[in-house]
Formats: C-alpha cells, sequence, structure tokens
C-alpha cells in the first residue's frame, strides 16, 4: 500500500484522474454536452491507462516471465481495445479502421520516435537489440501485406464479387490470429533469449505494487475504461463537427495518442535511463500486437456486436501510412543504433501523415 500511494502523489499521470469521477457524476446527471464530455473522456482515459498498466506489471512481477509475459501482450493494449469495441457496437467502422492504423503508427512513429529523441539528447548513442526490433517490423510487414490484399481488391473487384471481402478478411484474421499466437510462442519460449536486452546495467529492482493492490485496481480500471470509452465514442461525432476534427484525425492521431499514454510514459522514462530496449520493447511490441491481435479480433467481434461486419478492405491512404511507417521503423532500427537524429526524422515522417489528415475531410 505504501508504494501504492507514493507512486500516486509522484507521478502526474495519476493526478488525472480526477477526471474519472467527473466523467462519470455528469454522465449519470446528464450535465455536460456530448463535445464537453468528449474531452473530459479523452483526459479521464488518460489516468486509467496508467493505472491498468502499473497494476499488469505487479500482476506479471508476481506470476513469473512467461505468464508475465503473457498478461502484458494481453493487456498491453486494453485500452484502446475497449475503445473500439464501443466504436463497433454504434458501427462506427471507418474511425475504428482509422484508429487502428492509427495505433500501430503512433507506437511504431511517435512513440519510438520521441524514445530517441530523449535518450539522444542525454547519450551520443544508445544500443538496443536489433534483432528483436527486425523480427517487430517483420511482423508490421506481414500486416502490411495483409491489409493490403484485400484493399487492393476491393478497388478492382466488380461490384457483385464484394460479398467475397467479407469471407477474405475474416479468413486473414485467422491467419494473423495464429501468427501472433506462435509470436508468443517464440518470444516467451522458444526463443526468448532473442529478446534479451543490451544493455549490460542495470538501475537496481523496479518497484511495483502488491498483488491484492494490483488486482483490485486492474478490475476497477478495466470497469471504469470500459464506461468512460462508450462515453467517449458517443461523444466522437458531435465533438468532431463542433471542434472541426475529422473522425479521420481523431482515430489515427487523438486515440492512439490517449490509449498510450501510459505505455508512453514508460518508455519515454526507459530512454532517459538509458535502458533503449524497453523502449523499443514497447513502442514496437505494442504495434505489432495492435496488428496481428487487436485487428483480427474486430474482425471476429463485429460479427456479433456490430451493425454490420466490418473488412480489412481500408482506405488508401490509411494503407501507405502504414506501409511507409513500418518501412520507415525498418529503416532507422536495423543498426542497433540510436542518436537525437533518428528520432527527429521519426517523429517528422509521424507528422507529416497528422498534417494530412488535419485538413482533410
Amino acid at each position: 500500500m505504501h508504494q501504492f500511494l507514493k507512486d500516486i502523489k509522484s507521478t502526474p499521470i495519476f493526478w488525472m484522474g480526477i477526471f474519472i469521477p467527473v466523467v462519470l457524476v455528469l454522465e449519470w446527471t446528464h450535465g455536460a454536452s456530448h463535445t464537453t464530455m468528449f474531452v473530459l473522456s479523452l483526459l479521464a482515459i488518460i489516468p486509467l491507462a496508467g493505472f491498468l498498466s502499473h497494476s499488469t506489471e505487479g500482476i506479471a512481477a508476481k506470476t513469473g516471465d512467461t505468464v508475465g509475459g503473457l498478461l502484458n501482450a494481453t493487456l498491453g493494449n486494453l485500452t484502446e481495445l475497449v475503445i473500439f469495441i464501443a466504436a463497433l457496437r454504434q458501427g462506427l467502422t471507418e474511425l475504428v479502421k482509422a484508429s487502428i492504423a492509427g495505433a500501430v503508427v503512433t507506437n511504431s512513429l511517435f512513440m519510438l520516435g520521441v524514445s530517441f529523441l530523449i535518450g539522444g539528447l542525454k547519450f551520443r548513442v544508445q544500443n538496443f537489440n536489433k534483432l528483436n526490433a527486425f523480427i517487430q517490423s517483420s511482423l508490421l510487414f506481414i500486416v502490411c501485406i495483409a491489409l493490403m490484399v484485400p484493399t487492393v481488391v476491393a478497388k478492382v473487384s466488380k461490384e457483385e464479387n464484394m460479398p467475397a471481402m467479407g469471407q477474405i478478411s475474416l479468413g486473414i484474421s485467422i491467419l494473423l490470429m495464429a501468427i501472433y499466437l506462435l509470436s508468443l510462442l517464440f518470444s516467451l519460449k522458444t526463443h526468448a533469449d532473442f529478446f534479451k536486452s543490451e544493455e549490460t546495467g542495470h538501475e537496481g529492482e523496479e518497484h511495483v505494487w502488491p498483488l491484492n493492490i494490483s488486482l483490485i485496481v486492474l478490475a476497477i480500471s478495466a470497469t471504469c475504461i470500459a464506461i468512460v470509452s462508450e462515453i467517449f465514442v458517443e461523444g466522437v461525432q458531435d465533438a468532431a463537427s463542433k471542434i472541426g476534427l475529422s473522425q479521420g484525425f481523431i482515430g489515427f492521431i487523438i486515440i492512439p495518442i490517449v490509449g498510450a499514454a501510459a505505455e508512453m510514459m514508460a518508455a519515454f522514462s526507459a530512454a532517459k535511463k538509458n535502458k533503449l530496449d524497453i523502449s523499443v520493447g514497447i513502442a514496437m511490441g505494442s504495434s505489432a500486437q495492435i496488428a496481428l491481435f487487436v485487428t483480427p479480433l474486430m474482425v471476429i467481434l463485429s460479427y456479433f456486436i456490430a451493425p454490420a461486419p466490418i473488412d480489412l478492405s481500408f482506405t488508401g491512404g490509411l494503407i501507405f501510412m502504414l506501409l511507409f511507417g513500418t518501412l520507415t521503423v525498418a529503416l532507422t532500427s536495423n543498426h542497433g543504433k540510436s542518436t537525437w537524429y533518428l528520432g527527429v526524422l521519426l517523429i517528422a515522417v509521424y507528422a507529416i501523415f497528422g498534417v494530412t489528415l488535419f485538413f482533410m475531410d
């Protein structure tokens, strides 16, 4: 309990937890507009993601490397997953697709780029496990292929052949799920040594929350995220029209940054401590998980919870952003060394995507 209270006091992201009860009270009393609720729910999701991340670490520390790694992989993107499910239930398929693409690109370009920049400003050159980076970027290339094929087929096929798109997407989704499960077996069991840190030094043992505290916080956080995500999605369309932002920009930029706020703080902190392997693992591992697990899961769940099933036919712009984002990450991480300027390059590519979507309707 002492460590829990100490982390609450010393971690700025947790101070934003004041927005959680504010959102819940306003929702129950209907005391604010959709746009106001949209903004407040965004602010509430950030500390909830932090609570979820820290509680997962506390549980993982008590369950061993294999189970702990699996738990982190499963719950690491729970915030985005819940938001996607809430949007699916309301039939906002284009928002879901933009958010999926944005989550992959945001984690791999923005999170990794800022980590390189922060670490590079303190250390002239930083080393990281290039084999891990190569494997993760290879997984992202597979996803680019998996999404490009149905997208191209949808563009060139005649309209009467379009019903087959659902079957193609479902089949590819099952394949991606299988690849994801095999990647867990590869990274956690058969070749776990490939993912060891390149850094020989370490700064002592990381403090985690006790198991009982972690379990309680995990349950409360997951419940609150489910409620707040519903509120957030309900206000998306109204906020998009009043604030002047397109659903593409909200889905591609805002939702991924908010959903991954806690992971970003952890990645940036690790880079500042010259533990760049942790930063690379968080950024690229989270991208691979969204691409290989969350994306096909959304396709499968859409058959049960959405007004109509979604497919893997993304717009051409999203596909190219995924492809060129993956290419940029692969090219900048293939030497296992980073500097602050590599971080600038990654952020610049991400900014190009953001500016484009900001001015699009």
